[in-house]
């Protein structure tokens, strides 16, 4: 089946569609759980399947470096290798490798790297990339972006947005955007910089929308930035991307950046925030975040949520979890990271039915004054360094 991505609803903004892909159909918004080295912490496929999930997201930097393409490839691709059946997102790595100051080198051309395992040496070119990519196997491929950091001079802002949008009609070029290296289609996003100017940030939107990719993506964002510069940037990114094409807003964030990043009509998400929380015994619920070390859960039998659904909270109370957090106790992590994956697609799949419904704006509001009262609005941000690092 070929990608696709068709809309069916909008409301204020907010939009409610279908990404489809050779490996399932997906409802948006949706949130992708991050599975960064070909897993994702703290749970099996079988459990990522339950939350409702059916796209992961990988990194190309880290696997390139370990296991390494030849070995997925010989597998059969990412799916075969992991027991994946649905949808899989690579990011380029390009995040990775700007990280490493004292390993890399950057010119017009490619940036050379070393790695941060073993030292060995590497060089990722826009070509290299998409390469590595289709040999994965993702079913959908990010354009390889120059990520410049905020805060950033102008000066350094300028030459993110040049490289970014010349590297990407390089990729691009490799085949058109669209490969098909296992038997299924394969995609590429082009991916919006511009640090934290507006007129960047509008330049490269227009940059990267003339190159007709299938989806795109607004990067460099929630990386040390106020909230209010975070959402006026992905305003001005999102007014000026193709309205028949997917929007990602990478490595965001928290069950409140999600609902104000559909608002902003952005349709994927993704952020480690949810596995990373869990295993270090922080859950989300309707009513905000609980910290299950504290010693006010004890003696609760209460489950989490309430209202959800997961088999942790249809079987399992806020005292047990603690419990197994105290003893330290492997499960505890993974039950939390099963309700926590749970939550954030429940978050979405309500979002979206609310958008069809035309009751968004009512709805967030609902949502926002209900997580916040609970929280007392205290919830760690999302940022692009926990999306990649996991």
């Amino acid at each position: 089946m070929p990608f696709a991505f068709r809309l069916e609803a909008t409301s204020h903004g907010a939009r409610a569609g279908t990404l489809i892909t050779d490996h399932c159909e997906l409802p948006t918004p949706v949130f992708m759980p991050v599975g960064t080295q070909g897993t994702v912490k703290g749970i099996a496929v079988e459990g990522i399947r339950a939350t409702g999930a059916r796209i992961i997201l990988g990194n190309t930097y880290h696997l390139v470096m370990r296991p390494g393409v030849e070995l997925i490839e010989s597998a059969g691709g990412l799916h075969r290798f992991i027991g994946w059946d649905g949808a899989i997102l690579t990011d380029s790595g390009g995040y990775q490798v700007f990280s490493l100051p004292s390993l890399r080198r950057v010119s017009g051309e490619a940036v050379t790297f070393r790695s941060h395992i073993d030292g060995s040496l590497h060089v990722f070119s826009p070509e290299a990339v998409m390469e590595a990519q289709a040999r994965i196997g993702a079913d959908i491929m990010m354009s390889f972006d120059y990520f410049s950091g905020i805060p950033s001079s102008r000066a350094e802002a300028e030459n993110s947005v040049r490289l970014t949008t010349a590297w990407a009609r390089r990729g691009r070029d490799v085949n058109g955007a669209r490969f098909n290296r296992n038997g299924y289609e394969q995609v590429v996003f082009g991916i919006v910089q511009g640090a934290e100017y507006p007129d960047l940030r509008e330049r490269s939107a227009n940059e990267i929308a003339e190159l007709d990719f299938p989806g795109y993506a607004v990067g460099g964002l929630s990386v040390g930035e106020s909230k209010d510069e975070t959402w006026d940037m992905a305003e001005t990114v999102t007014g000026r991307l193709p309205a028949d094409r997917p929007r990602y807003l990478m490595g965001m964030g928290t069950p409140l950046d999600l609902v104000e990043g559909v608002a902003r009509g952005v349709d994927m998400f993704d952020c480690v925030l949810p596995t990373r929380n869990a295993r270090n015994g922080t859950v989300f619920t309707r009513d905000g975040k609980v910290v299950l070390k504290n010693s006010v859960h004890a003696r609760d039998l209460s489950p989490l949520d309430a209202e959800c659904a997961c088999d942790t909270c249809r079987n399992h109370s806020r005292a047990y979890l603690r419990h197994l957090f105290q003893a330290g106790e492997m499960l505890g992590p993974m039950l939390a990271t099963r309700h926590n994956l749970h939550f954030y697609a429940d978050t979405m799949r309500a979002a979206r039915a609310a958008i069809v419904d035309g009751t968004f704006d009512s709805w967030k509001r609902s949502f926002t004054d209900r997580f916040t009262r609970g929280g007392n609005g205290s919830v760690d941000a999302g940022s692009e360094n926990q999306r990649r690092t996991s």
